[in-house]
């Protein structure tokens, strides 16, 4: 986002270009919000690290890794969301709170179209990308599967369905938190729109905080995915899949945006990651486009 004057606190001359960092968020596949500097973040890493099974650069900055999910180790955990109390006491960790976040007002104005230069068109992309990152229990998507209004809940999974029935990660190339590139291009509508609507200290908080260095983690990891934006993980010698989305880079990434947009968003974020079931992970990673059908696969998640 071009021209925005800003400088808050832990600004540096010199930082990374605005088209590159633009380009790195382009690239990670994230919603909501445009960067135009590269400055260093004020949240606290945790003081140890731990063996989560990711390497670098999927397991992200020393020190946040084990802020993101972890493994699930019971039914019971799959898809449920973090929680509010989880989602602030995290938010504090990466350098936010709720302060930091958009009002009330500021909030109904984005997913409505609304507010000085509001697009209902642009909306509708950014709440689909919510909806995206927040497929968790109580929060199904919908989608035409063999023509039928189909729900599914796969958010723990690193995984969603598209609205034309197509399994997939929410990094693929065909889904709204990419196709969102050309809200967050410079002179885009996300800038502008933030510059009208008084929303400067939401900008400088998100600069401060563990966001800008997880987004370089996030970038890196995209480059080396393909079309299948799946991870490994590898723990005591068990490797599995996950979708890009619950590494923990990219996590952080995206629960910092959903934090600053309405913190009960970052609340229904998943809360632990389950290995997707062998044969989809090996379909997936088969697709040319990253796609199959979610028909064809939907057994493996029952």
């Amino acid at each position: 986002m071009r021209g925005t004057g800003l400088a808050g606190p832990g600004h540096r001359r010199g930082a990374t270009p605005h088209r590159r960092t633009i380009s790195i968020l382009t690239l990670v596949g994230v919603c909501l919000l445009a960067l135009s500097a590269t400055q260093t973040a004020s949240g606290e890493p945790a003081a140890d690290t731990v063996d989560t099974g990711f390497t670098i650069p999927f397991a992200g900055a020393p020190g946040y890794e084990r802020l993101a999910p972890t493994q699930v180790t019971g039914p019971g955990q799959l898809n449920q969301p973090l929680g509010q109390q989880a989602a602030d006491e995290i938010a504090g960790q990466v350098g936010l709170n709720r302060a930091d976040a958009l009002s009330e007002e500021q909030y109904r104005d984005l997913v409505a179209g609304g507010g000085v230069g509001g697009s209902r068109e642009a909306a509708e992309v950014i709440d689909a990308c919510a909806r995206i990152l927040t497929n968790t229990n109580g929060r199904p998507l919908y989608s035409h599967v063999d023509g039928h209004p189909t729900p599914s809940v796969l958010a723990s999974y690193g995984l969603y369905v598209n609205t034309s029935g197509l399994l997939e990660s929410p990094a693929n190339a065909d889904a709204p938190t990419r196709q969102v590139n050309s809200l967050i291009a410079p002179g885009g509508f996300v800038g502008t729109w933030l510059r009208n609507n008084g929303a400067t200290h939401t900008l400088i908080a998100l600069y401060r905080s563990a966001y800008t260095v997880q987004a370089v983690y996030g970038f890196a990891a995209q480059q080396i995915s393909g079309a299948a934006q799946l991870v490994t993980n590898t723990r005591e010698g068990v490797s599995s899949e996950v979708g890009m989305s619950m590494a923990p880079p990219l996590w952080i990434v995206n629960f910092a945006l959903l934090y600053i947009l309405n913190p009960s968003l970052a609340a229904a974020m998943p809360a632990h990651w389950a290995p997707i079931p062998s044969a989809v992970a090996d379909a997936i990673r088969s697709s040319p486009t990253g796609q199959v059908p979610f028909s064809d696969y939907a057994p493996y998640f029952q």
